[in-house]
């Protein structure tokens, strides 16, 4: 049976390259970074390499990047850390009703320390509108955190616009860039970030490594407490093998990024065209030109996603359903909820995300098996016998 992987922005199987160059700093180089003597010189050294290597990804200085355990701490680390810094200046922060858990909870968290926050809404394509962050600024504002690229369906968000709005403001901006980077270009200068969130593990690094940016002069305090690592921001014995192994994957994401890009939205271009010709009753969730290269989400009338995704995984598929509900549970996604997407179809959702991996073979192979699959799912519910 054909073993084919979809599910890239869950999480990214580790780059070999990324691997070899892990293994060293597990093994022979396994030094602590803030010992004196040479098995930690050599840690250091390389920590500061892989620190070079992330800001030139993100177009910022290496003072800059806080190394951490993935997107949710720095997701955390960046609104609590902004919030707690300018609760003097206002309580009020701006964020959208897609955004990940990490920074929606975080928000949610923060409400309840007396802080105000508004969660705008979207539009059918789950894109927020610079209007909308306009008028919800008022002279309490302090955060703004719109994230670069939804992980659900893909949408790419108008941060740098919103990021010179918030800088023509003098509100601090921040984006959870954790589905974008090492897909497409990032750069904070463009964004005009004062803080950026990353995580190694969507584009080929471990898991348990990630970093923050944050911009030089950023009014922003420290959550968490214990020791003066990454200069007084994050304490903790760093994850040197994780951090060599974040640059490495940077590096090469950068490396490639154009021409992979080019390649995962022909295959990503293919398997739309290819499910909208051969299956009726579907519809594509998410903008339908400004989306990430490699991400597809599409509804299916009539049936469950979960019975789809579990379908596929029995023909060697692995996929994953774009609704937030668990087994047995009713609840829909809440990010397609946000966009109008009927309740039905949004328990339909089947979200497909390409690595460097997919082949055409790969989605032919899809397309091969999935027409009957649906068909078969839907000849299991009343609803769709009551209207053929």
């Amino acid at each position: 049976m054909r073993e084919v992987y979809f599910d890239h922005s869950a999480t990214t199987p580790v780059h070999p390259v990324v691997a070899e160059e892990m293994i060293r700093y597990i093994t022979g180089n396994f030094g602590n970074p803030s010992s004196m003597h040479s098995y930690g010189r050599t840690a250091r050294k390389a920590m500061e390499e892989a620190r070079e290597k992330v800001s030139l990804g993100v177009g910022a200085g290496p003072e800059e990047i806080v190394f951490t355990a993935g997107g949710t701490e720095s997701d955390n680390m960046a609104i609590k850390g902004a919030a707690y810094a300018n609760r003097n200046q206002g309580n009020h922060i701006i964020t959208s009703a897609v955004e990940h858990h990490a920074v929606l909870d975080t928000c949610k968290s923060l409400e309840k320390e007396g802080f105000s926050v508004t969660y705008l809404p979207v539009d059918r394509f789950g894109m927020v509108s610079l209007e909308s962050v306009a008028d919800a600024i008022n002279d309490k504002t302090i955060l703004i955190s719109i994230m670069h690229a939804n992980n659900e369906v893909g949408t790419i968000m108008p941060v740098p616009e919103i990021g010179r709005l918030a800088r023509e403001r003098g509100i601090l901006f921040h984006t959870d860039a954790v589905q974008s980077m090492g897909k497409i270009p990032v750069d904070v200068d463009e964004i005009q970030a004062d803080f950026l969130s990353v995580s190694g593990h969507k584009f080929y690094a471990p898991k348990g490594v990630g970093a923050l940016y944050i911009r030089q002069g950023a009014p922003w305090l420290p959550i968490r407490h214990g020791g003066g690592q990454e200069r007084n921001r994050r304490p903790g014995t760093e994850n040197v093998p994780g951090i060599v192994a974040l640059g490495k994957a940077v590096e090469l994401a950068l490396a490639d990024m154009k021409e992979e890009s080019s390649r995962l939205v022909r295959l990503r271009n293919m398997i739309i065209n290819g499910v909208m010709e051969k299956i009726p009753h579907t519809h594509l969730n998410g903008h339908p030109d400004k989306r990430m290269p490699n991400h597809v989400n599409l509804s299916f009338e009539f049936i469950e996603a979960e019975s789809l995704v579990l379908s596929l995984d029995l023909e060697g598929v692995a996929a994953s359903s774009g609704s937030a509900c668990s087994s047995g549970s009713e609840k829909s996604s809440y990010v397609l909820s946000a966009m109008g997407v009927p309740k039905e179809l949004a328990r339909s959702s089947l979200r497909l995300t390409l690595g460097r991996d997919n082949t055409e073979e790969d989605v032919d192979y899809l397309l091969e098996i999935l027409p009957a699959m649906v068909e078969r799912l839907r000849l299991m519910s009343s609803s769709y016998k009551d209207k053929h």
